[in-house]
């Protein structure tokens, strides 16, 4: 069938979303749309806008907007390179239906469920980075990029059982117009979902519970007129309280109890009998006990239940497996096996129940929708008591005449063409397991939730299904407490339906541009230790995966149990270490003179801001008088007398003999003081300022002359006249040559004539 073209009245400003629900049997693809909200606001013929976006099915006629493939996306953890083959068919009913130019913005979603996390981690990732690769590079669709979800972000990723009861309570108040409505004229719906595997319940507590809980998810939504409802849900999930997996424990229970009541004199047969109240009566099962507590104290061996048909007694068997003795957290309320739930008033808190709820209710008992205990148990007891081969007998009648009701869907080419069948391979089972489920339904609902039964006194025997709202309304009670549901209209009750919805109201344009945009729940939750729900996030390396494949090679004292940690791990990080210690051994002498190089820098650079701040020569580390172990004092002493014997004793420029001649000049005698001085301020204290009446007379000229190291001689060999040194050392103060004047005014010289000279090498004689 070809996409919709832009002449078709039904496309005409609508928006498309696509889900892909990968369970543990199948994944089946989903196609939503909606209008476009910025039409909807200017159609006037448009009603209210106080509502969300209306979604609907993706295709305007048939059952095209659903497509199935099998096995489940988990089954290619191994074979990660048949994924490619196992989507394209998906992939190609998605654009098959969706108009190619509404493609690249029209998302695109694969969110796996209970199959995909019995996986182990490293599975996990395997399967979706493949799976992402596929539809980001196969298609248009709007796929997410990276993002801490995972390499499509949260396009491609596993959901936990919170999260499918928290889209699950959208979906289902969607449905119902839980969200429509102000105030307090708005009540949403408690949401109850059961697989195989798990049960879900998710609800909005009253004002007074919100205000006390802190473990409640905040749901923004927009409604088409821009305006955004708000609540706050508590959602959570029981592993192993699904319909399957109890059933499961059941048997081990229901096997232990009856080896340890055995009397050991009883010899041990090949395949013994155990009576069965959760099974019709005369009906013979062989099963084992799959998860018995106690593995070890009886063989595994095959046992065959007979079951008695007392729905009475499967009642009082099954309720123990709700662990209701289990611990609970201190200062909060809990419903069964110690998960916490807070109070819930059921005289405002209205559930609805899909999934086995329905099906426990409806394809046997026809009893879906407002549910009655009281009608409820009365068929189940009746079911119960009946012999086997009379179920099968009118099974077998129902068949022929093409009365035989179920969820059962008869699917050509992925495509489904009936429904309200079943096969003979879930129909049997499901007869079969019908007093069990009605028991554990029974009591998860009333034992495990708190939820009333409600009785009435003037008889149960006139009760009838139909009239139990009726019934409710006179007793003050408002909408039933309970009812079972699997579709409203033509939509089924579905958690992918619920995150449709979110999409939707994500592209209605808010009243300011202020307002943040809307996230999914969980993308706007801070994850911590306590939070209501932690994401699936394949870890980089499963250290359980690898315990897994080399425990049966370890001996016992080496295993988890017995050393209290992972030994895997520690050898790995044992490891790690060893490596990071190998590396720094190789690279020692490298990391070794680094070292020094950095030390001897930083005692560069301190060493040059001394010299810069007494205008001292620079010279390279190397030559630095200072070392680590010699104080700042001795520092501040040797330095101006290091300096000069380096300045006299430089090969890179030895002046002539400097004669100087003194006609009883009036030098002062100066002690040498520790204060660091500078030795241009020295140069003209005592011998250039006018004040001190200090000349010295040439003897040829009777000029005042001094030679300056490191300055400019004239032509002739004249040195340079007193001042020009007074107006030179004004301008060259930090210059890098000492002038020997400093160290005439730290020296007693005598007033009477004498000649000194400085030798070559910095030797000085005097003459007189």
């Amino acid at each position: 069938m070809p996409p919709p073209t832009a002449a078709d009245a039904w496309l005409t400003g609508r928006r498309f979303g696509a889900v892909i629900d990968a369970g543990s049997s199948g994944s089946r693809l989903q196609i939503y749309s909606w209008k476009d909200a910025r039409l909807t606001r200017s159609d006037p013929n448009a009603g209210s806008l106080d509502t969300l976006p209306k979604v609907e099915k993706g295709t305007q006629s048939g059952e095209d907007w659903s497509y199935k493939v099998e096995p489940g996306i988990s089954s290619f953890g191994d074979n990660t390179e048949g994924i490619a083959a196992y989507l394209a068919p998906l992939l190609a009913h998605a654009r098959t239906h969706i108009p190619p130019a509404l493609q690249p913005e029209t998302p695109l979603f694969l969110l796996a469920t209970a199959g995909m996390r019995l996986l182990s981690p490293v599975q996990q990732a395997e399967v979706l980075q493949a799976t992402c690769h596929f539809l980001k590079f196969h298609s248009n669709f709007r796929i997410d990029d990276p993002s801490p979800a995972g390499s499509c972000g949260s396009s491609v990723r596993i959901i936990t059982g919170e999260e499918e009861g928290l889209f699950g309570w959208i979906a289902v108040n969607y449905l119902m117009d839980g969200f429509v409505g102000t105030g307090r004229d708005r009540q949403t719906y408690g949401f109850l979902d059961m697989g195989g595997a798990s049960t879900q319940i998710a609800f909005e507590p009253g004002q007074e519970e919100r205000e006390r809980a802190s473990n409640l998810i905040d749901v923004r939504l927009r409604l088409l007129d821009g305006h955004e409802v708000n609540h706050q849900v508590f959602v959570t999930t029981w592993l192993g309280y699904g319909t399957n997996q109890a059933r499961e424990r059941y048997v081990g229970k229901t096997i232990l109890d009856s080896e340890s009541s055995r009397s050991p004199s009883t010899p041990v047969a090949s395949e013994e009998n155990v009576l069965d109240p959760c099974l019709p009566k005369d009906l013979r099962l062989t099963e084992s006990p799959i998860q018995s507590e106690e593995p070890d104290t009886h063989p595994r061996k095959p046992h065959t239940l007979v079951g008695t048909g007392s729905f009475e007694q499967c009642l009082q068997q099954t309720l123990p497996l709700l662990n209701k003795d289990a611990p609970c957290p201190e200062d909060t309320s809990c419903l069964f096996n110690g998960v916490h739930v807070p109070p819930i008033d059921f005289s405002a808190s209205h559930f609805i129940g899909v999934s086995e709820y329905w099906y426990s209710s409806e394809h046997v008992f026809g009893l879906g929708g407002a549910y009655d205990v009281v009608q409820y148990e009365r068929a189940a007891s009746e079911f119960c008591a009946r012999d086997w081969a009379d179920i099968m007998r009118e099974h077998r009648a129902s068949r022929e005449q093409g009365r035989l009701g179920g969820d059962g869907q008869v699917e050509q080419s992925g495509h489904v063409v009936d429904v309200g069948r079943w096969g003979d391979n879930v129909e049997i089972p499901r007869l079969q397991m019908q007093c069990f489920k009605a028991a554990w339904i029974v009591n998860v609902l009333h034992e495990g939730i708190g939820m009333p039964r409600l009785v009435d006194p003037g008889g149960n025997s006139t009760t009838a299904g139909d009239k139990v709202a009726e019934q409710a309304q006179s007793k003050g009670l408002g909408r039933p407490t309970f009812q079972s549901m699997d579709a409203v209209g033509d939509i089924a009750i579905s958690w992918t339906l619920g995150k449709m919805v979110l999409e939707a109201s994500k592209e209605v344009p808010p009243l300011s541009a202020s307002v943040p945009p809307l996230q999914d729940p969980l993308d706007d939750l801070k994850f911590t230790d306590d939070s209501p729900v932690s994401p699936i996030r394949p870890p980089f390396l499963d250290f359980d995966a690898i315990e897994d494949q080399l425990t049966h090679r370890l001996s016992s004292s080496l295993t988890r149990q017995a050393l209290g940690f992972s030994p895997i791990a520690f050898l790995f990080y044992v490891f790690v270490v060893g490596m990071m210690v190998f590396v720094m051994f190789r690279l020692r002498h490298r990391l070794r003179s680094t070292i020094r190089r950095i030390h001897k820098k930083n005692r560069y650079d301190l060493s040059e801001g001394y010299a810069m701040e007494e205008a001292q020569p620079l010279r390279s580390p190397s030559s630095l008088p200072w070392s680590p172990s010699t104080s700042r004092l001795s520092f501040q002493v040797l330095q101006p007398l290091k300096s000069l014997s380096s300045s006299l004793g430089s090969r890179a420029f030895r002046p002539p003999p400097i004669k100087i001649h003194s006609h009883h000049l009036p030098v002062r005698s100066s002690h040498f003081s520790p204060i660091r001085t500078s030795p241009i301020r020295s140069l003209s204290t005592p011998v250039l300022r006018a004040q001190n009446g200090l000349t010295a007379p040439d003897a040829a000229n009777g000029s005042a002359t001094a030679f300056v190291p490191g300055s400019p001689r004239l032509d002739g060999g004249s040195s340079v006249s007193v001042g020009s040194v007074s107006s030179l050392s004004s301008r060259s103060r930090n210059s890098s040559q000492m002038n020997l004047t400093s160290l005439a005014a730290r020296q007693t010289i005598s007033r009477t004539n004498s000649t000194m000279h400085v030798q070559p090498g910095g030797s000085i004689r005097y003459e007189h």
